[in-house]
């Protein structure tokens, strides 16, 4: 059996131990995993020293404006059209892709789910997906899907590249290592990561839990970026800084592999003789990226009332309308609550977004019950939601000193268009039937007399 060869730009076995990362969002990288494998000078010399191939990965249209221009150049053992071969239908039917309008009678309402089950047969990360919502239609790249994973085995010979959008990976239970073809990236809960759109990876287990379970953004759309912060200035929210690109790493190993595709919604497998993940060095801005959610930094109100929920929105993907998000990833993270004469929660609201919503760890202020860790909500557009009965009474009622919300973290996948359910979800037998009795108890108070009720 061959031995697997695996080179960073610091030692051959760095990537068992200490994996390295540069720092920032959007910048311009340039790393190498051999001296000397990193052209200077130009981007495509007659010949590369090490006999590697110089190949161009590009995640924008080449006449994109400067600042939304995205490309890197890879310097590889061997060029990509070597990593890929006849293709064969592959079938993933539990991964569906917008438009998705599956044949379920579910009608229209607020809905939450707890996790989903744990898997009783081997799976590993792709064939442990399953899509939740849909919304947009990926032939025309608007829109996104939510999906919630679990598995218990690790991509060994098995590599995977999305062409239909990229990949926010959430996860809530156990750590994953993420191996791209621009490097590597120890994701574990309460961290993201991204993976762009077109590029091969595996995931593969670390830790000792028994199952590793999360969340996958998939967004068809304008690639996620840092929201703007207006009257805010330059600091808090997500700070570039914060955001980890790996350095480059390779994978050399000449064994049968496969390379599973995803492209408009449906599945295709090659079978090659070698490793895809064969950057020896690479620059450009087009890349994957980690984040640690803890390194958020919270605004919020110091005196009375509270902002909107954006202004916990840690990435955005914009539509072609201005404000109006195709996607925004959005946390409700540990922070301190001063607000005076206030109704600290968030409010009952009607959007004309739709939210997805997931539970990393603890517990959500806005519900005092049945929102579990690994859990997940929907309110569609324009649908009621807030806070249940229990929180309503205890935020009504509490003494409003100063209070830390500390050990949680929520998030939402949050859209402009309308959220398809999957018959997997409708048919989930983690659905809970009895959600919409936690705002039972909130009766009329009104009574046509003036005074605090």
């Amino acid at each position: 059996m061959e031995q697997t060869v695996i080179k960073t730009s610091d030692d051959a076995t760095s990537a068992a131990n200490s994996l390295k990362y540069m720092p920032g969002f959007g910048n311009d990288f340039e790393t190498e995993s051999l001296p000397g494998a990193l052209p200077q000078g130009q981007n495509s010399p007659q010949k590369c020293n090490y006999g590697l191939y110089a190949e161009q990965l590009s995640g924008s249209p080449f006449t994109a404006p400067r600042g939304t221009n995205e490309r890197s150049w890879l310097y590889r053992i061997r060029p990509s059209v070597r990593h890929t071969r006849r293709f064969s239908n592959e079938s993933y039917p539990f991964w569906k892709t917008a438009p998705c309008l599956d044949d379920h009678s579910l009608p229209l309402g607020q809905l939450r789910w707890n996790p989903i089950p744990t898997p009783t047969e081997t799976l590993n990360f792709l064939n442990g997906i399953r899509t939740m919502t849909a919304a947009g239609d990926v032939m025309t790249q608007v829109g996104m899907a939510a999906h919630a994973y679990a598995f218990n085995d690790d991509m060994v010979d098995d590599y995977f590249f999305n062409a239909d959008g990229e990949l926010l990976v959430v996860p809530q239970l156990g750590a994953i290592r993420v191996f791209t073809e621009m490097g590597i990236m120890d994701v574990e809960p309460s961290e993201i990561c991204l993976i762009p759109r077109g590029m091969m990876f595996k995931v593969t287990r670390t830790g000792e839990e028994q199952v590793w379970r999360g969340y996958v953004c998939e967004n068809y759309g304008a690639k996620f970026t840092l929201p703007d912060r207006g009257p805010i200035g330059a600091n808090c929210l997500a700070n570039p800084r914060d955001f980890k690109t790996p350095v480059a790493t390779f994978e050399d190993k000449e064994t049968p592999c496969r390379v599973h595709v995803k492209w408009c919604g449906k599945f295709y497998v090659t079978e090659i003789g070698h490793c895809p993940l064969d950057v020896v060095a690479w620059h450009g801005n087009y890349a994957p990226f980690k984040y640690d959610l803890r390194t958020f930094s919270p605004v919020g109100a110091i005196l009375f009332d509270h902002p909107d929920p954006s202004i916990f929105t840690v990435l955005t993907a914009p539509s072609g309308e201005a404000g109006t998000a195709n996607v925004d990833f959005v946390i409700f993270p540990p922070r301190w609550l001063v607000a005076e004469h206030t109704f600290r929660p968030p409010w009952y609201h009607r959007n004309i977004m739709s939210e997805f919503m997931g539970l990393i760890h603890g517990q959500y202020d806005a519900k005092e019950e049945g929102f579990v860790p690994g859990g997940m909500s929907l309110h569609n557009m324009m649908l009621p939601h807030g806070p249940d009965m229990l929180g309503f009474e205890k935020a009504s009622n509490s003494e409003l000193k100063p209070v830390k919300l500390d050990h949680t973290m929520a998030f939402m996948f949050e859209t402009r268009y309308p959220q398809q359910l999957t018959k997997y979800a409708v048919e989930l037998e983690t659905l809970q039937d009895n959600y919409l009795e936690c705002w039972d108890g909130l009766e009329r108070k009104f009574d046509g007399t003036p005074g605090i009720k």
